[in-house]
Order: structure tokens, then sequence, then C-alpha cells
């Protein structure tokens, strides 16, 4: 089921243009000035006076006494009909109901300003009527209304050159339309306003129309943007020493850099912020921080974290009555405890953020906590109830005229339907949503509601019409790619469109469509890898080159290219696709049914999953989430028996079905391309029902898709390596905290250095700055040392290295962020991590995001890693063995590690946790 997901996010805590001090003052006379159309010179000079008494009462935040001299000013100019005095008494009551915040009663003095001043001709106060009715009714939400008078007053301003008004008429312009999530306006317009402030030299005005240009930046996905803007807002912050606005644009900040997955820097501003927050006592701010921080940990995966901050908000929000915090912290803590599967914690959480919703009349809020509720019964299998909750939030998504979560509420009841079997339903409310997102030309939205009524269809037994619409979802969701976003950002855009890809396949299958099936899958796999390396062998062209979508022939002609047979598989829940290209040209398609396997952990993930986590278990790996641990060779956590049979269920699982079409010659190639779980399993060590190792069979390497290796054999073919030097790297010392000395690593690097005719880098000499200085020269880069990964900043894994400071450039860490951020300048043909867990990181749609993918987008064509935490004496003995094979018996880098696997095998043949850690990714050669 593509059922979405909805929680009432936390918004920005930007600082926004309020009605109650962003008012148009009218051009009233000081007393004194000369009297015009008057019938008594001295009942004129009394209402002058009234109305300037009136703005020194207003000017010290007397506004009711205010109102009563301006009431009286104004029964004096209309008994002596001085059209222009009534004018100016008029706009004045204006504005102090708008300072008021009682917009109501503020449009109707202005109104009435508005048609005598027009009468007169007096253009200075048509323009700021107008231009105080567009902030009244911006300030009333009627965004329409708040453009059409804004822009009346922007015209006349314009003509007359009053540029107060300009600029404010274009602020509100700015801010109506985002509200309207018309961004692109919004920041035409906002931009148009910073050019006049700016000239003006107005500090404050132009500190918030920076933070308005960062919000709207930030909405519309354009992160750098963001930054760069409330950069230049932080900048006049500090110049005007405002603590509290220096505080709330350091929290946007760090909502920026937690968009970028830059979690680091988030933290770094949000905690910034919340300092200062607390040291002003301003505890609405500190309370916006904190529920900032809580969505940070939450990206983490840090839920303990993320239940702190939260509920710590949540304490700030009811001591204050800020009913808006309260539901953001609520929203916060029902998603955390959503993703820890306690629905119970979950479903109170958002039944408080649904009252307070109600309480404080925010229907939208309301909707979209309805619409949480939803998903959650829906996780529980409750459709009635989820129903329910999805047709509340239809109703007030009509009544509120949001056609967007109106789409998303009939999608969401579509899905439900789908889930109970009733496709007729479903294909009706998957339609209404397409209608409406293709009306409001919401084109993500299109794609997923094109995707939702593709599965339908499917289900319902329609699949032509089914594969009609996953195409055109496909075609939609790929027009939506922005080549400017950086690869992280890609990477996680790209996941969110993997679905249509799955589903298509098994609509082309069921139509026996497998050779167009096997173009799909190469088509929704590693395309922001693709595109990273595509435009990093083009260096003389800035612009990213077209990506041209592999078809049958291509893929027939990169494995003869490649010399092998390419095994490429698809896993489904119920099902699994297997490929098997061969150099010949020839393609076979077998699919394996999974339901064998049974249900699987239904939090854990598929049954597949659960079989290749068991699997690592039981050789004593399983699964280590921080990513440093040591691990012996007598593990006692290994389980022979249970280790057999789950290497043996795998082995018939993934290779029994295609045996037959694998080379007989155990020399010739076999490249497996894995899909999501199946990176992690160690295929070398799958055994047959003869008990036989599959390496004993087959010379085995990796690829996270079939395109990729087309382009690591360009990398190869492209790089001049020749007279360059080998780098081996041999346990540093010292380490950061946490990694303890590899003395069989030592001997490794000492031994591979001999065979390399190097000189090795050794203990305290095995520092970052040494060794970044070595990397872009290095035609072999050997590194045995520690390794981590992290599965939530898998850019943050990496290799130990010898600390000699604090800084990121001392920090003995060196990181897959800094090695990605070589840009290609590498030019090594082999790239060997002997460390733990160096082939680990987060899967994603893209592959693996670690270690290994950075080293291959800095310019490496074969990449060496480790699937877990190897043993330190076994693998110095089988990287030994492997440069033998590769520089004594010049064997391809694949041949030499299957030889020394071998080799391995005759003294620890039970024992594949001391020898089959290690892949080999890209080229062979």
């Amino acid at each position: 089921m593509r059922l979405k997901r909805f929680f009432w996010v936390a918004p920005t805590t930007v600082l926004l243009i309020v009605s109650q001090s962003f008012r148009l003052n009218f051009p009233v006379p000081f007393a004194g000035s000369p009297v015009v159309a008057q019938t008594s010179d001295a009942r004129k000079a009394e209402a002058d006076r009234l109305l300037q008494q009136g703005l020194q009462q207003d000017q010290t935040s007397q506004s009711q006494v205010a109102i009563q001299s301006w009431q009286q000013a104004l029964i004096i100019y209309r008994e002596i009909k001085d059209r222009q005095g009534e004018v100016w008494a008029l706009g004045s009551l204006g504005n102090a109901y708008l300072g008021l915040e009682e917009n109501a009663k503020a449009i109707e003095y202005f109104q009435k300003a508005l048609v005598i001043a027009r009468e007169i001709q007096d253009h200075i106060s048509v323009s700021t009527a107008l231009g105080n009715i567009g902030i009244a009714y911006y300030a009333l939400k009627n965004y329409a209304n708040a453009i059409e008078y804004s822009q009346q007053a922007l015209v006349i301003a314009r003509e007359i050159q009053d540029r107060e008004v300009e600029y404010k008429a274009l602020s509100i312009l700015g801010e109506a339309y985002y509200s309207l999530k018309n961004y692109v306006n919004a920041i035409e317009y906002s931009q148009q306003a910073l050019v006049i402030i700016r000239a003006i030299q107005n500090r404050k005005i132009e500190y918030k129309m920076l933070s308005n240009l960062g919000k709207t930046y930030f909405f519309l996905g354009e992160y750098t943007k963001a930054i760069d803007y409330h950069q230049q807002a932080l900048a006049i912050a500090k110049e005007i020493e405002d603590r509290q606005v220096k505080s709330a644009t350091l929290a946007n900040l760090s909502e920026a850099y937690r968009n970028l997955e830059e979690y680091s820097k988030a933290i770094e501003y949000a905690q910034e912020a919340l300092a200062i927050a607390r040291e002003i006592k301003h505890r609405e701010s500190e309370g916006l921080v904190l529920v900032s921080l809580s969505w940070t940990f939450f990206s983490l995966g840090d839920y303990v974290s993320a239940i702190e901050y939260s509920q710590q908000a949540l304490a700030i929000s009811r001591e204050i009555q800020d009913p808006e915090i309260e539901g953001n912290a609520l929203s916060s803590l029902s998603l955390t405890f959503s993703s820890l599967g306690d629905y119970a914690r979950t479903i109170e959480y958002s039944q408080q953020a649904l009252s307070i919703a109600r309480k404080i009349k925010d229907r939208e809020g309301e909707g979209k906590v309805l619409g949480n509720l939803s998903s959650v019964y829906s996780s529980l299998g409750n459709y009635t109830k989820a129903i329910d909750y999805l047709q509340q939030w239809l109703l007030i998504a009509r009544e509120i005229k949001d056609r967007e979560s109106e789409g998303r509420a009939l999608g969401g009841i579509g899905n439900i339907y789908s889930s109970l079997g009733n496709y007729t339903k479903a294909i009706d409310y998957h339609q209404q949503d397409l209608a409406i997102s293709k009306e409001i030309k919401d084109s993500l939205s299109e794609g997923q509601a094109l995707n939702n009524l593709g599965l339908a269809l499917y289900k319902s037994g329609n699949l032509l019409a089914a594969e009609k619409r996953l195409r055109e979802a496909m075609e939609v969701k790929e027009s939506l790619r922005n080549p400017d976003l950086d690869d992280r950002k890609k990477v996680s855009f790209f996941d969110t469109q993997v679905n249509t890809y799955h589903t298509l396949q098994q609509v082309l299958v069921a139509q026996n469509k497998t050779n167009t099936a096997l173009e799909i899958s190469e088509r929704g796999r590693a395309r922001a890898f693709v595109e990273l390396l595509t435009k990093r062998l083009s260096p003389k062209s800035d612009a990213l080159p077209p990506i041209k979508h592999p078809s049958f022939e291509d893929i027939k002609k990169i494995s003869q290219q490649q010399n092998a047979a390419i095994v490429e598989y698809s896993a489904f829940n119920k099902e699994l696709y297997i490929w098997v290209i061969s150099p010949n040209g020839k393609v076979t398609f077998r699919p394996v049914d999974l339901k064998s396997l049974g249900a699987g952990a239904t939090a854990g993930g598929s049954p597949l999953r659960k079989l290749v986590t068991e699997s690592l278990e039981s050789l004593g790996v399983g699964e280590d989430r921080n990513g440093i641990f040591e691990v012996s060779i007598t593990n006692p956590a290994a389980d022979p028996q249970r280790q057999t049979k789950s290497l043996k269920q795998l082995h018939q699982l993934l290779i029994q079905p295609i045996a037959d079409l694998l080379p007989s010659n155990p020399e010739e190639r076999v490249i497996f391309i894995p899909h999501q779980d199946l990176f992690r399993v160690p295929f070398a060590a799958l055994i047959d029902s003869e008990g036989k190792y599959l390496i004993e069979k087959h010379t085995i390497l990796t690829a996270p898709s079939i395109q990729l290796l087309e382009l690591t054999h360009k990398q190869r073919q492209n790089a001049s390596r020749s007279g360059q030097e080998a780098l081996v790297v041999g346990n540093p010392s010292p380490m950061p905290k946490g990694f303890t000395l590899l003395k069989g690593a030592q001997k490794e690097a000492l031994d591979v250095a001999q065979l390399l005719k190097t000189q090795p880098l050794i203990g305290s000499q095995a520092t970052e700055p040494a060794i970044m200085q070595k990397l872009p020269s290095a035609r072999i880069i050997h590194l045995a040392t520690h390794g981590t990964f992290n599965e939530q900043q898998p850019l943050l894994g990496g290799v130990a290295l010898a600390q000699t400071g604090k800084d990121t450039q001392n920090d003995g860490l060196l990181t897959a962020d800094e090695i990605f951020n070589l840009d290609g300048k590498l030019s090594a043909e082999l790239l060997v991590l002997s460390a733990c867990n160096t082939g680990r990181g987060r899967i994603t749609g893209d592959g693996v995001i670690g270690l290994s993918r950075s080293f291959i987008a800095a310019g490496i064509p074969s990449v060496l890693v480790s699937l877990w935490a190897v043993p330190d004496a076994p693998t110095a003995e089988l990287m030994t063995e492997f440069y033998t094979n590769l520089y004594q018996k010049k064997l391809d880098k694949a041949q030499s590690l299957r030889m020394a696997m071998l080799k391995m095998m005759k003294t620890h043949r039970d024992n594949p946790r001391a020898w089959a850690a290690f892949t080999l990714i890209g080229e062979a050669e």
C-alpha cells in the first residue's frame, strides 16, 4: 500500500511582517499649517489640534484615547465640510484600529477615506488608504483582496514616487503570495521591495525582508539560497544588536541545514539560538527552537533526544499558553512514537494536537492531524477509523478551499480502499485526486496520484491501463528532477520515486514484457550516482550532459564490454526478479516466489530482509548501528549450524534459480547488481546443495547498477596512471576515542608496502593532512585501519587516522563526505579499504551511500570494501595474498580477491567471517 503519512510539521521561526507594526501613516498637517477649505478658522484650528493630539497619544500607546481625539476631529471636519481633514481623521482612525488588530473596522474607515481622497484627487492619501486596506486584508488572511488593493497602491505609489508606500505594498504582495504558496511571485515582489529598502537604508526592515526571502526559498526547497538570505539577515541582526532576531535567524538557519541533511550544522545553529533565547528569557523563541531540535534529532534517528526536546517545548508552551508551539511539540512526539511503533502514544499525542487545532480554529492544522491519525489507524489495520478521519479532513479541505489537501485526502482514501480490495472505489478516488493535482498544477502530487492509480489498476487486473498510468507517473516524476540539486538531495528525492519503477516492473512482467521490465529496473536505480559520474567525466562542460536511460541493447553491450555475466535483482515483498545478461547477448529472466519465507517481520521489513539479517547474525556479525566495534576470529555469537542453513537458503533463493545460466569456468566473472537488502549479502559465502561456497565456482564483483559499470569503465580508460606511487596506511595512532590499536593492520601495511615497493604511513605518520596530500597522485590506495559507518548520516562514516587536533583537518577521521568533496580529483586505479564496515552505509535506491560510493565518485573505478567488522589478523593475511596475486601472479583484481579467499579457506573454511567480508565494486581490470 502506498499510503502517505501526514504530520503537522513545525513552521520556521522567521519573523513575519505584522499589521500593527507595518502600517502606512496618513500625511496629516502639523499644527499651524495653512488652512484649507475652512468655514471657520477657529474650528479648523481645533480640529487640527485634535488630530495632532491623537497622533501623540497613539505614539505613546494610548490608542483608545487617540481614537476619541480623532473622532472629535472627524466631527468638526465634517461640520465645516473640510474634505481633506476628513480624509486625515478617517485614515488615522483606520490606523488605530489596524494597530489594535480590529482589521474589519480598520477597513471600514480606510474605505471611507479612500472614497473622499479619490473625490478630491489626493493621490498620496489614495495610495496610503489602498496600501493599508491591503495590509488589513492580509491580516484577515483574505489574500486575494490583499493582493488586489496592494497592486492598486503600488501603481499609484510608483506614479507619485512614494517610496514608502511602494516598498510596503511590495512587501504585502510578497507575503500574500507566500501565504498562497505562490513562491515565485512571492520572491519577485520581495526582491523588488528589498531594492527599495536598501536604497532608503532601513536596516530593520531590510532584515525582515531578507528573512522573508529566506523562508520563501526554504519552502521552495532551495535550501542553499535560503541559507544565503538568512546569513545576510544574521549579519544585520548582529549589527543592530537585536538578540531576539538573532536567535530567530539562527533557528531559521538550523531549519535549512536540517533539510539539507547537514545535521551537525543544524544542531550547532539551533543550540546557539537556544542559548540566546534562554539568556534573554524569551520563552516563545526557546519553545520554537526546542521543537526544531526535536525534528532534527528525529531525522537522525535519535528518538530519545527527539522526545526529550519535544517534552521541554511542550512544558514551555503550556507555561506561556502558546497553542501553536504546543501543537507542534505534540506532533513531534506523535511522529517519534509512531516511528517507534508505539501507536497508543502516537494516537494520544495526535488527539491532543487535534484538540488544540480545533481550539485555535486552525482548520488547516486540524486537517493535517486528522490525516496523521488516519495513517496510524491504517497501520493498525483499522481501516474504518482511517477512512473516517480522512473523510473529516476532506470536508475541512473543501470548506477552506485547500485543493492540495483535498487531493491528498482523496488519495489517502483511495489507498485504503485499495488495501481493502475495493479497487473500483480506489480508482474513483485516485482519479479525483489526479484531476485536482492537474488543476492546481501540482506535479509532485500528480506523479503520486498517477502512481497510486496505476497500482490500483494493476491490482484490479487492468494491466494495459496500469502500464499507461505508471509510465505517465514515471515521466512526471522524472520531469521534477532538478539537475542543480546537490547529490544528497537528489538521492533523497529519487528515493521518493522508486515505488513507481517497482510497480511498473511487476505490471510488465505480468504481461511477459520481461526485457522492458529490465530497462525499467535499470532506469529506477542509482540515478543520482549516474548523473554525478556523468558530470564528473565531462569536466569541460558546466552543464549536465543529457542522461540517457539504458535501453535493452545498451544493457547487452555493457555485459559484452565487461566480458562478464551480469545478474540483476529486483526484490519485492512476495517475489524476486532475476535477470542474467550473458556476454554473448543472451538475456534470461527468472522469477522467484518468496512466499516460502513467510510474512517476515512487520516492523522490520520484508521476509527477504529478515533472512539477510538472520544470515549475518549467524555469521556473528549482526546489526551494528554505530559502526565501531571489535570482532575476534572466535566470535561466540557465530552459530555454525544456523550459519550453514541460512547461507544455503540464500543460495537457494538468489543463485539456484539461475545456476545453469552462470559460467562453468570459475575464472569467468559474474557481476551481481543487488537491490535493497541484497547489498548486505556476502555473495562469496553462499553455499550450494553440495556444500560449496559460491566463490569456489565463480569470480565475483558487484555494482549499484549496470549503467554504473559503463561509467567506471570510462573512468579506468580516461585516467592516466603511469609513474604514480602507492599510498599505504596502517594502524594510525593515536586514533580518536573508541578505537583500539591494530597490530595486524600495521604488519599488513608493512607487507603490502613491500609488495608495492613504497614506504607506508604507520602510526603517527598517518595523519589526515599527510594522507590528503598524497591521495590525488596515488596509483594504489590501501588503508588498513578502523572503519565506521552511520546509517542515518552515511557521509559521516569514515576511516580512522592519526589524531593531532580537534579541528576537522586533524580530528583523526577521514569521512565519506570529505572524500566525496574531492570532486573527481582522485586518479588511483584501485582503492582497498581494509577496515571494518567500509562497504556499509544507508541503503537507498541509489545503492549504498557511504565510503565506497564517495571514492568511486572521487574518480576511482575499483573499490574493495568490507560488509562487516573484520578480524585483524585474518584480514592482514587475506590482503597480503590479494596483492601477491595482483602484482606477482598478474591476475586481475577480481581473480586476485577470489584466489586470496580460496587460500584463506584452507585454514578457515567453516568460518566465512574471516574471509568473505570483502567485495570488489566496479572494474576487475
